[in-house]
């Protein structure tokens, strides 16, 4: 895997301090197309679940974000879930989504 360049780096920090902080399966962080960014963990409520990527697309939603520049997933499962990647798609057909590992080594990058 080539090395991220420095606001890919960010949302791959971002997305592992969130996972790290509530001990969640999964950790994410989005960019919007005006470079801020969002970061969340797995919600797993009675009454409410949201995969981390779906928790940080509502975020960035919820703030105003029209469209998304590039995601990231940090999770120990081997493929980025098709939820997850359809509440990325629902804001950019080809943003560039990463999926890296608890340790924030990139695996592979779905666009």
């Amino acid at each position: 895997m080539a090395e991220l360049d420095a606001e890919d780096a960010k949302i791959v920090t971002l997305a592992r301090s969130s996972r790290a902080r509530t001990g969640a399966a999964e950790g994410a962080a989005v960019r919007d197309t005006d470079g801020r960014t969002y970061a969340a963990a797995t919600v797993a409520l009675p009454s409410l679940r949201l995969t981390a990527l779906q928790a940080a697309v509502a975020a960035a939603v919820s703030s105003g974000a029209e469209g998304l520049e590039a995601a990231a997933v940090v999770t120990e499962s081997t493929a980025v879930d098709a939820e997850s990647l359809a509440a990325v798609r629902d804001l950019a057909a080809s943003a560039p989504v990463l999926r890296a590992d608890p340790g924030g080594t990139v695996l592979d990058v779905l666009r």
